[in-house]
């Protein structure tokens, strides 16, 4: 572990469960799904017809009436939780007056803004080219998001997309967590968004039996680690950090939410969509994270897992974790709260960042819920029982995304030195 310390001062979160933190968490810790039958559009045709949507999104609360017509979901899911981790760091003023060339901004997103290019594409077929809206490239483009952050708040510091898939958002908190660990920055806006519950986006995941297909009951289809798991539940929405060096936060009084300690990544290097045998490269991304952190095992009281609900990844990540912490993985609780959020793709890495930063502050865990059966090749504690009440000293936040790509995040239960 070397260079400067890095601390979070602020979150934002959209999930399927809540519009903000502090609803997602209570949700949470409530145990409550997000998924239901899909509204966005008619799924009457598709196989899969439910989803983990955004429920009640007013992009007015954050955007004015020309800037809703101009941005997709996905942009306007980024601004929107931009300002909530902004509001919650008090920044604002110090972005612009203070640190506008030594702030970055970092934004994952998988696929970007998916609902624009199949909307456009309708109406170039239907009404012919001259149709297309001349904003449909900055509408689509994923690195758009991280572009308007930057706008909004007048930073010029490092600036781009991550697109790996669903450890997107993940590589964005890490490779921001690297800039100020280095020096390059002094405060970071990093995370994820996804808006990607489309017609083409469900065909397309339905079609490599990636999905779910418990339309009857959707609520309970989402079930990491249990035995009658078969897919994931598609979500979206968007979770955001404001990240600073130690020494920035505390010359200007800032609250210290918990620290960002270490940040692995690797590659698989095995196959499109599967996960390597005995999630060797899962393997990597976590060992490279504790020694990054300067962390042993036996300092990990939680890891908010991948945990998908798909049969391959739930069985080989917890092979994974037991390879990783020996007989310490009995002792820690593995949670999965796509349970409840879904998997939002592009935007998750950066949601349960957020969320694994509240389990560090408050020492409670959400639950994993819709346990029905167990498989004994998932054999961990999964927090199936209710929330967990204890200290976490510190966390794992694993990602792990289509094509191989491994990000595991170390965050650290902020004591003060």
């Amino acid at each position: 572990m070397t260079g400067r310390r890095v601390v979070i001062t602020g979150t934002g979160l959209i999930t399927a469960v809540g519009n903000d933190v502090r609803s997602t968490w209570e949700s949470l810790l409530a145990g409550r799904s997000g998924a239901a039958p899909i509204t966005l559009f008619d799924a009457s045709r598709h196989d899969v017809r439910f989803a983990c949507e955004v429920k009640d999104f007013d992009p007015s609360e954050y955007l004015d009436r020309k800037e809703v017509k101009r941005t997709d979901r996905f942009l306007q899911f980024a601004l929107a939780t931009a300002q909530q981790a902004v509001a919650e760091a008090d920044i604002a003023d110090v972005l612009r007056d203070e640190s506008p060339d030594r702030t970055g901004v970092i934004v994952g997103s998988g696929i970007g803004g998916l609902a624009t290019l199949e909307e456009q594409h309708i109406r170039m077929l239907e009404r012919g080219p001259d149709r297309v809206s001349p904003f449909f490239i900055p509408m689509f483009i994923a690195d758009m998001a991280a572009g308007l952050i930057s706008m909004r708040y007048g930073v010029r510091g490092p600036n781009y997309c991550t697109v790996s898939a669903c450890a997107s958002s993940a590589h964005a908190v890490g490779l921001a967590f690297r800039s100020i660990r280095t020096g390059e920055a002094d405060v970071m806006i990093a995370g994820g968004t996804e808006a990607t519950i489309t017609p083409l986006c469900v065909a397309g995941f339905s079609s490599m039996k990636a999905l779910s297909t418990r339309n009857e009951a959707p609520e309970v289809a989402s079930r990491p680690f249990d035995a009658g798991r078969d897919g994931f539940v598609l979500g979206e929405g968007s979770g955001m950090v404001i990240m600073e060096s130690l020494e920035h936060a505390r010359a200007r009084g800032a609250t210290i939410l918990a620290e960002l300690k270490g940040f692995g990544q690797s590659a698989d290097a095995y196959h499109m969509t599967a996960p390597a045998p005995g999630g060797a490269g899962a393997q990597v991304a976590m060992r490279h994270a504790l020694t990054d952190a300067g962390l042993e095992p036996g300092d990990i009281d939680y890891i908010n897992a991948h945990g998908t609900s798909t049969p391959a990844n739930d069985a080989t990540e917890t092979v994974a974790i037991k390879q990783v912490f020996g007989e310490r993985a009995y002792e820690i609780v593995v949670g999965s709260t796509k349970s409840m959020t879904g998997h939002s793709l592009g935007a998750a890495g950066a949601v349960e960042t957020v969320i694994s930063t509240l389990v560090c502050r408050e020492g409670l865990i959400p639950p994993t819920i819709n346990f029905g059966e167990a498989d004994p090749e998932c054999d961990l504690d999964y927090g199936h029982r209710g929330v967990t009440e204890r200290p976490v000293r510190a966390a794992l936040s694993n990602s792990f995304g289509f094509g191989g790509h491994n990000v595991a995040l170390a965050i650290g239960r902020w004591d003060e030195d």
